[in-house]
């Protein structure tokens, strides 16, 4: 991408973050306006039977730190790194630019892909970890599976799964709960059944998928982030997108730096 490109596409994020034009992530309202449910399915038939491509940097298998317990908000306080966390759904053009500004910068993150996101957008499974990040499981269709009775949550969690096994040969680093911070015990033990150990809340809330303009959400994070915090975030908001440059510079200030999830807690 250009210099020009790249201003194109944060002058273009920042307008729409102002107007509020993009809709996507954790708040439950507008999944619920949006019919954010849709059927489970399986893959589409021109993807179906065939094996994943090569990738530059392998899928990481799901990450088991013994001693860590199963909910998992932060990192070790005596470091100098943060997990800088996406909700994985959204327009790729803006996902695709939020990682280049990552990748810009020298950050690695760790997304967290709705299943019929990585349906719809297969090639961004690819492309997160082409770019050295990480990938992990967010559910099939972001419902809110803490209130989904016990055979529908494990679809939620195993089908996302199979989506991700399908297309980078693991079936992701983490398991982070939808429209919900922490999972119940019955949640974690099913997730631990699709074989994640580990359940990744966080500690830090941007509040982002509210859409509050790039300047709160920089504001935000920098004023709750700390050594080993783990912040939510989301990709497909036009508001993130500006806002990771200012965030990541203002990490680097502090003599803080933006690693995956795995590198922060192993």
């Amino acid at each position: 991408m250009t210099s020009l490109d790249r201003r194109s596409v944060l002058r273009a994020a920042a307008s729409a973050a102002a107007a509020g034009a993009l809709v996507s992530g954790c708040d439950p309202h507008r999944d619920a306006d949006a019919g954010a449910v849709r059927s489970a399915g399986g893959p589409s038939p021109s993807r179906a039977g065939h094996a994943p491509p090569a990738l530059a940097h392998a899928a990481r298998p799901p990450t088991r730190v013994p001693g860590l317990p199963v909910q998992i908000a932060h990192g070790p306080r005596t470091g100098r790194a943060v997990a800088l966390t996406f909700h994985g759904r959204g327009d790729p053009k803006m996902a695709t630019a939020l990682l280049a500004e990552a990748e810009r910068a020298g950050a690695k993150v760790t997304v967290l892909a709705v299943g019929d996101w990585l349906d719809e957008q297969p090639a961004m499974a690819r492309r997160i970890l082409d770019g050295g990040h990480e990938l992990g499981n967010h559910t099939m269709h972001h419902r809110n599976i803490c209130a989904l009775p016990a055979a529908e949550a494990y679809a939620e969690i195993s089908r996302c799964a199979d989506r991700l096994r399908a297309l980078t040969g693991t079936i992701g680093s983490w398991f982070r709960p939808s429209q919900a911070r922490r999972a119940t015990d019955l949640v974690a033990g099913l997730a631990r059944k699709a074989g994640y150990p580990h359940v990744l809340s966080y500690d830090v809330d941007s509040l982002d998928a509210n859409d509050p303009g790039a300047p709160a959400v920089q504001r935000t994070v920098l004023d709750a982030v700390g050594p080993g915090s783990v912040v939510s975030l989301h990709l497909g908001h036009a508001g993130t997108v500006a806002a990771l440059p200012p965030i990541l510079d203002g990490l680097r200030r502090r003599g803080l730096r933006a690693v995956t999830t795995t590198e922060l807690v192993t």
